[in-house]
């Protein structure tokens, strides 16, 4: 059963993951066995996560490339497959959101979210495919959101490009399944991160922010998600453990998505 859940030999790719959810992730699969690589926007990131890794005692290997750059990402996944070795796995990470009510959303603020959330998840998955086609297997892990099933005010960029990821992984699973490669999605929950920190800030009355107290009020489990929470699903879905498993978005939410709430 340990070696189902095994990651020893493969290289994982976790885009953006100097920090947050990506890096708890990769974390996890560096205690699988994995060897890990991560890109970020700049030399700044990059160093910082390569910091944390290395505190954390593990040997990641850090670059800069922006995802949303085609040619870059090329180059990119080349130089990896020189210097480290073929990638048995991808996590498309790397993301943004911008909180802006519709009418008052720029038509270029709606296209950057959608740049990043959605075309990089397609310029990053088509650029390590091939070599895991060569390879016969591999594995495309999306990270996709609630936003993927609901939507809410001033998110309509996020929620539009989630939804879109949702419909990518479920049309790399149909197009390269054959090929052995399987593409799932992770959509987390409302996850305690510092993207989210100012969300969760006491009131000057020791009182919830009203939105934490929202969530917290619409989540069974009654809390926020962490980085951790995400461990477990994301090795499964790596791991030999889900090679049966293709096309499928596993939310880990708490049970938010299956509770309607409570009666006022």
């Amino acid at each position: 059963m340990n070696d189902m859940f095994s990651l020893k030999g493969k290289v994982a790719l976790i885009t953006g993951a100097s920090y947050g959810i990506g890096y708890a992730i990769a974390k996890a699969y560096a205690a699988a066995g994995a060897t890990i690589v991560f890109n970020d926007i700049n030399r700044e990131l990059v160093d910082k996560g390569l910091a944390s890794y290395k505190a954390d005692g593990i040997e990641a290997h850090g670059y800069v490339c922006d995802v949303t750059d085609e040619d870059a990402v090329n180059a990119f996944v080349a130089q990896v497959e020189r210097e480290i070795g073929v990638i048995d796995i991808l996590v498309n990470n790397a993301g943004i959101i911008k909180r802006i009510p519709m009418c008052e959303m720029t038509a270029a603020d709606f296209r950057k979210v959608i740049d990043v959330d959605l075309n990089a998840p397609f310029i990053v998955s088509k650029a390590v495919i091939p070599s895991m086609v060569k390879k016969g297997h591999g594995k495309i892990i999306n990270i996709c959101s609630m936003m993927s099933e609901l939507g809410r005010e001033t998110v309509s960029a996020y929620a539009a490009a989630k939804g879109g990821l949702k419909m990518l992984t479920r049309n790399i699973c149909s197009e390269f399944g054959g090929a052995n490669i399987q593409c799932n999605g992770i959509g987390p929950g409302y996850i305690a991160t510092p993207q989210t920190a100012p969300l969760r800030e006491r009131q000057p009355d020791g009182s919830r922010h009203p939105f934490d107290a929202f969530i917290v009020a619409k989540t069974p489990a009654a809390r926020w998600g962490t980085p951790e929470d995400l461990m477990g699903p994301a090795v499964f879905l790596a791991s030999d453990a889900s090679n049966f498993v293709n096309g499928h978005i596993l939310y880990v939410d708490g049970g938010i998505l299956a509770y309607i709430g409570k009666q006022p």
